[in-house]
């Protein structure tokens, strides 16, 4: 899942519009059955766009309340408040200036048509998604937006709204004047000891038909030197759901300054963007996505050998991701156990598609949407409180748009092709039925712990002992019951892996350790430290892992 954290990144406190669905009988009579809206550019736009016209709707006293001052500046999605904002959607070929395009809120809506909305006054704002990628990014630069608008629903006016704000770009290195003097600085020198990667993969490029770039950051340890001898072990980082080469550069700051500080040892670091116009492509060689994880291991991966100073031996490559990012580090390793000498994962998607965040998708007459007794699966918690359902999620995905999200990140990955070229969906999104025919593609291909199950004599001499997963036991998206199941999977086959369930711990705060926020990365990067180097002086109090 993505750490939206990402990024991405986080999510949802329930709460339905509140309010009546009795209006009185001369209100119905005096207002069309659907709600429409009227959108336009802004005098200051002289060129047609096109793109995923968005329309987000809020409880005006609930919006107010959110708010510092009072002041609505901003209505937006909250997959962790799901309900709460009201969507409608459209697609817009062609908006030229002057033109006014009516959206009817009803046709595509979430959670449903805006005409069922309780009456009341409504904060509105439309968004014009001109990349298409607002399931995975949210507003970008280069969107346009309008200022928030309080309307009365009902009502027999069309409220218009006035696409006049185009988003701006945005250095991913600078932090406001307001950050502390010390952040700034780590910010400044991460930026000076980072390197951009921007590589064009042949493989990738022959798959798509057209030049296809594979990016990311390398980050060098304290006193690189290019002209000297020493080399250094290599760590691949990979995000999660919605993490992107600029928003991955915080993380190279908090690597970097633990680096400094001698927190952390001396590696180099490959922070790897795995987004995509279709989610996270997870580096899995896929018949949607193409061959990822080909192009890292024969193409990437030896051209950064080459130029760096790197350990280039399997005791020098490691990895570690974050829940989608924690899932591609598991399945490299899995994959790959030749190349790297072991994995921390931590908060993976499911690695056992028994356990696809609750639901099991090899059961008769599977469902996503509800439970055998017909209670909704759950998909969002805090602490026990059930934020959000599967079914929630996935109808608000669908009105943002059909590439990016979470959900159709998974079919674009583990799905086959369908015959009109995009993949076929696992579940359907109306009834939330799961397909058998899917499901079995998806097991035979991406069921990590299955694959470990039918090949563990030929992967048993290069993975035993390398894979290190890690879980909350109160993760958010509940996965750590598919960890469960991958442990009793490596347990049945007397494997040496190190599974741990961090007690109390949820997707966002699995890494804190007591006042450091980051304890638990610079604990395993001493783990590793160790396989790469193991004459060297542990660190005192930091390679204990809990």
């Amino acid at each position: 899942m993505r750490h939206r954290q990402l990024a991405l990144t986080a999510l949802l406190g329930l709460g339905l519009l509140a309010g009546t669905y009795a209006w009185a009988r001369q209100d119905v009579q005096s207002v069309p059955t659907h709600r429409f809206f009227h959108v336009q550019l802004g005098a200051g736009e002289t060129q047609p766009l096109s793109g995923r016209l968005l329309l987000f709707a809020m409880d005006a006293a609930a919006a107010q309340a959110q708010s510092k001052d009072g002041t609505v500046t901003e209505i937006d999605a909250n997959p962790f408040r799901a309900t709460q904002t009201s969507i409608a959607a459209e697609d817009v070929a062609r908006l030229t200036p002057g033109q006014m395009i009516d959206i009817d809120a009803d046709s595509l809506a979430f959670p449903s048509e805006w005409s069922k909305l309780p009456p009341g006054d409504y904060m509105v704002q439309a968004v014009l998604d001109v990349h298409n990628n607002y399931n995975y990014v949210g507003r970008d630069a280069g969107d346009l937006v309008s200022e928030v608008v309080k309307v009365h629903l009902p009502s027999s006016d069309i409220p218009t709204l006035t696409l006049d704000k185009t988003l701006p770009s945005e250095d991913p290195w600078t932090l406001p004047d307001s950050a502390p003097a010390a952040s700034r600085k780590a910010m400044a020198d991460a930026r000076q000891h980072s390197q951009l990667i921007d590589f064009t993969s042949p493989v990738l490029s022959a798959f798509w038909g057209r030049p296809i770039a594979m990016r990311g950051r390398v980050l060098l340890p304290p006193g690189y030197d290019t002209s000297a001898k020493q080399h250094y072990p290599t760590v691949y980082y990979t995000q999660g759901f919605g993490g992107n080469n600029d928003r991955v550069v915080r993380a190279v700051a908090r690597v970097d300054a633990a680096m400094a500080s001698g927190e952390m040892p001396p590696m180099i670091w490959v922070f790897l963007d795995e987004s995509s116009p279709t989610g996270t492509h997870e580096f899995a060689d896929s018949v949607n996505n193409g061959p990822w994880g080909q192009a890292l291991i024969t193409e990437l991966i030896p051209y950064l050998e080459s130029h760096y100073r790197m350990d280039a031996d399997v005791n020098g490559r490691f990895l570690n991701g974050h829940s989608s990012g924690g899932w591609a580090t598991l399945w490299l390793q899995t994959r790959y156990p030749k190349i790297f000498g072991g994995t921390w994962s931590t908060s993976p998607d499911p690695s056992d598609f028994h356990d696809f965040t609750g639901p099991d998708l090899y059961a008769p007459h599977a469902n996503v949407y509800r439970k055998p007794d017909g209670t909704p699966w759950p998909l969002v918690r805090d602490k026990g409180k059930v934020l959000g359902t599967f079914e929630q999620f996935a109808k608000m995905e669908r009105v943002l748009g059909p590439y990016g999200g979470q959900l159709a990140s998974f079919d674009w990955v583990f799905s086959p092709r369908g015959k009109d070229g995009r993949p076929e969906q696992m579940f359907n999104r109306d009834t939330g039925d799961v397909d058998p025919a899917v499901v079995t593609y998806w097991r035979d291909h991406y069921d990590i712990a299955y694959r470990l199950q039918h090949n563990w004599p030929a992967l048993k001499p290069d993975l035993d002992g390398k894979i290190h997963l890690y879980v909350g036991t109160a993760d958010t998206f509940y996965l750590d019951g598919a960890a469960h199941r991958l442990k009793a999977v490596l347990d049945g086959l007397n494997a040496h892996a190190d599974v741990r369930f961090l007690p109390g711990r949820t997707h966002m705060d699995l890494y804190v350790q007591g006042n450091d926020p980051y304890g638990l990365l610079k604990q395993i990067s001493w783990a590793m430290y160790a396989v790469a180097r193991p004459d060297s002086k542990p660190k005192p109090n930091v390679n204990q892992l809990p």
